[in-house]
């Protein structure tokens, strides 16, 4: 489980495919790969990863270290993992630690869909951004309410017949891939899982009620 709370950018150090599957080598910061074991969950843009291999060391040249993921042909058909390339950044959360401050909310690492970037309007102040999400995922994200983007966690605006507004910080557009996001740019989106699970349930007992 994750908080959507992004700890850091991470670049990709290599992508390499593998017939139906990829193989993703991330750069990060040792001090976020301390205490880390192999097959511990990690968030790579809000997708949970497994921890195939680690070198907690920073390299020689770049003073990184490197964490490997598979990532499978059914993630990269849901998610943007596949579009990335050696150099892309992406948003890195390593797993909730029990006793640690929630700062979002729960968070599954399970992408349900991807979005586009509609619009975005910069001010002094802040940035407002229009995500587009496909209309069967779209009942799930309602005004004031979470969602997942790219693995971080935020407050819905309004939401409109295309998709919804969000309304970032200067603190999230430094800290995670969202600020580097433009028009025609694909995120991956997480709908808040209580949000599902109560819309799911009144509609199964509405069809019941028919």
């Amino acid at each position: 489980m994750f908080t959507g709370i992004v700890q850091t950018q991470a670049k990709v150090n290599a992508a390499r495919d593998q017939g139906d599957f990829r193989q993703l080598e991330i750069a990060v910061p040792p001090r976020y790969l301390q205490d880390l074991e192999i097959g511990a969950s990690i968030a790579i843009n809000g997708c949970c990863l497994t921890v195939r291999s680690f070198t907690a060391e920073a390299q020689e040249e770049s003073g990184l270290g490197l964490v490997r993921f598979d990532v499978i042909d059914e993630t990269l058909r849901l998610t943007n993992l596949g579009s990335l390339d050696t150099g892309s950044h992406v948003n890195f959360e390593r797993s909730l630690t029990m006793g640690r401050e929630l700062g979002g909310h729960i968070v599954s690492g399970h992408i349900h869909c991807t979005g586009t970037v509609l619009e975005r309007i910069d001010t002094t102040s802040n940035c407002r951004m229009l995500i587009g999400v496909p209309l069967t995922w779209l009942e799930y994200i309602l005004p004031k309410g979470f969602v997942s983007v790219d693995g971080a966690s935020l407050t819905v605006g309004e939401v409109t017949e295309q998709g919804f507004w969000l309304h970032l910080i200067p603190e999230t557009l430094e800290v995670t891939v969202l600020g580097a996001a433009r028009v025609g740019t694909q995120v991956n989106i997480e709908a808040d899982q209580q949000t599902l699970t109560i819309v799911e349930t009144v509609k199964r007992v509405l069809a019941r009620q028919n």
